[in-house]
Order: structure tokens, then sequence, then C-alpha cells
């Protein structure tokens, strides 16, 4: 859906074809919504982004000519190479392979490909459709025209990448998420908060400030409090 609001044409693969058909159907009732209640991205109508969007279970037939591969199977390690090693033999060096992963590194996924310079992970944060932030994790071998390109890419279909300079188990979000959730964990546990007012301080604290501002630019804004905090 995003990348047909930007104007991409799109085009879906599974091996089954009732999981092909069953997606269609989905985004067609979501645009349809959101065209109604005027939530719809870009500037074409919902009728004419999915004129953009097909389906397909060749997978030959699904990358012809393209630009960018996003593969959204299962967090399976296996699975995923093996998806990867087809779409290895049958790309040329143009297209650029893209892994939505949130936690499998990229040296364990495009290992021994020979277009392993056109790979890296765009790691996009569920629902991708409100939630814009995509990391950019590169292979250590992934040339950096690629993330360029995917980058640009995603900031077009009015996405906000992020470069993840090298790749690190739980990339950044993930890792900025478990601190915190380990955290609430312990002060529940410890007996400082109930969690039902643990969840408060984030949806009505900590999660509104962080949606303008982030913690690096909230440290610079009130520097002296911050170091006073810390001293003591």
């Amino acid at each position: 859906m995003l990348f047909a609001s930007g104007g991409f044409r799109v085009k879906l693969y599974d091996i089954e074809q009732q999981q092909v058909t069953n997606a269609l159907e989905n985004i067609r009732k979501e645009m349809t919504f959101l065209e109604q209640s005027g939530s719809l991205k870009g500037s074409l109508g919902a009728q004419d982004q999915l004129s953009l969007i097909s389906g397909c279970l060749n997978i030959q037939e699904a990358v012809e000519g393209a630009l960018h591969i996003q593969e959204c199977v299962p967090e399976n390690l296996e699975l995923k190479k093996k998806i990867f090693a087809q779409l290895d033999q049958i790309i040329d060096d143009q297209v650029v392979l893209s892994s939505s992963t949130s936690c499998l590194l990229p040296s364990q996924l495009f290992a021994g490909l020979a277009h392993v310079q056109q790979c890296l992970v765009a790691h996009p944060v569920n629902p991708p459709y409100y939630v814009p932030l995509v990391e950019l994790v590169p292979h250590p071998e992934t040339a950096p025209a690629t993330v360029d390109r995917t980058h640009a890419l995603m900031r077009k279909i009015g996405q906000s990448p992020v470069r993840v300079l090298k790749e690190m188990d739980g990339f950044v979000l993930n890792r900025l998420q478990y601190a915190v959730i380990s955290e609430a964990w312990r002060l529940v546990e410890e007996g400082i908060v109930s969690p039902s007012d643990l969840d408060l301080v984030m949806s009505d604290g900590l999660g509104m400030r962080y949606a303008f501002i982030g913690p690096l630019e909230t440290m610079h804004l009130n520097a002296e409090g911050t170091l006073c905090f810390r001293r003591g």
C-alpha cells in the first residue's frame, strides 16, 4: 500500500493463490476505508492506487523489471535464505534485495549471495502505514549506493528511514524497546508502580514526548537538569 501510494507498481508474490487473493481483497477494503475517512496517503485516489497492485504465483514474473524487492515472509532464517537464494539466481545487477526482518542479521540472511552488494535489511515498524520509521541495516558488503537508493525510496513513499551503520542484534528500535521493557518489569516487580500506571507513564508521558523529540534532543534541551539527575 505504501509503495502504491507513492505511485509505484507493486506485484505481490506468494506460493498460495488464496493468500494472494486474500491480500488483494484486504488491501481493497483497507484503501476504501482510508479514502472514506480522509486518511489515504499519496496524491492518487484509492482506485488508482489499487490499479497499481497485482499478484502472481511465479517468482520470476513477480520480480521482472523490479527496482526494489521487499521480502516479508515469516521470521524463519532458513525460509528467508531460501527465498533470497532463489532471487539471487534471477535478478539483474540493478534491483535492491531487501528484507523486512526485525531481528535476523544481514550477515546471516545474505551470506554467499552473488548480489550481496545489492542486499540490506529495511525493517518497517508495525503498523507501517501509520508508523513511518524504517531501519536500514546493511550487510558488511552492501554497496553504499544500495543504502542511498533505499533511503531515497523510503522517503519518497512517506517513510522515515534511519541508517544503522553496522549490524547488531536487535538493530536500534528493538534494543531501545527491550531496555524500556526491562526497566518496566523491574519497576512493577519491586512494587514501585502498578502495571496500569506504568503503561500510563508511557502512553500519556514519555510516549507523547518522544513522538515529537527523541531522548538525545530532550537531554540537549534540558542539559543542566539531566546532569543533576545523573550526579544524584
